[in-house]
């Protein structure tokens, strides 16, 4: 249910879901790479003991 929860809410994993519709995933593989993606971000933050920031990739520069 976290995962649905961040599918509705979270600007970070709505981007994630809207990325993986566009490619014409299934409902369910959506649902399970949102879990995968909390998972990662909850990892993060327990391993550098920082708070999340939504816009820490921003300053790498993906694709550009």
């Amino acid at each position: 249910m976290p995962a649905v929860s961040a599918l509705r809410c979270n600007p970070v994993i709505q981007s994630l879901a809207e990325r993986m519709k566009k490619t014409n995933h299934h409902k369910m593989e959506i649902v399970v790479a949102a879990m995968r993606k909390l998972l990662h971000l909850a990892y993060g933050v327990l391993k550098t003991q920082k708070p999340f920031d939504p816009n820490y990739g921003a300053q790498f520069n993906f694709g550009s």
